[in-house]
């Protein structure tokens, strides 16, 4: 062989061994970058778990609040029962109020202070009942308005868990197919 040719030959060979030293290098660059997105990828699980904990953490408080709203609900229901309970009550003295009436005219000065007595309990057993009531009716109406709210709050709280979580989905999807 020549000696030219040789020359050419080495040339070439070390031309060949910068290309490969090169794409060593790159092929580091991209085990490096790999890496990286491995780890990302590593660190978006865990940060769609942690999402995914913090929701059915949410959901599990949610559920006991409604469980709370449930009961309370029981509770109003057993209020409603001795409201009945004192309407009935209300109506037996009543009806007392009247027997004491139809007597009072054959009863002494004594007998109309009893009736007056009853009369006042009667006043006082009514302003009870509707404080009740009044009472009852807000009560329901602030926990059926803490209900919406807290509707309201877990589904913008879900749908935005969900975005997120489909964000992370993407990135994912993404990152493992560019793996």
């Amino acid at each position: 062989m020549s000696e030219q040719r040789l020359k050419d030959l080495e040339y070439e060979l070390e031309l060949k061994n910068a290309e490969i030293d090169e794409l060593n290098m790159d092929i580091q660059d991209k085990t490096d970058e790999i890496n990286k997105l491995k780890l990302y990828s590593t660190k978006l699980k865990y940060a769609n778990k942690n999402l995914e904990d913090k929701l059915d953490t949410k959901i599990d408080y949610d559920k006991a609040r409604i469980k709370e709203l449930d009961d309370l609900s029981q509770k109003i229901k057993e209020k409603d029962s001795i409201i009945e309970d004192k309407q009935d009550q209300v109506r037996y003295l009543r009806s007392l109020i009247d027997d004491y009436k139809s007597q009072m005219n054959s009863n002494t000065e004594n007998l109309e202070l009893q009736l007056r007595k009853i009369s006042k309990t009667y006043e006082d057993l009514l302003k009870q009942k509707d404080a009740i009531i009044e009472k009852q009716d807000e009560q329901i109406s602030n926990l059926i308005k803490s209900k919406e709210e807290i509707i309201k709050s877990n589904k913008t709280n879900i749908i935005s868990l969900k975005l997120q979580n489909e964000k992370y989905q993407e990135i994912i999807e993404k990152l493992t197919k560019t793996n």
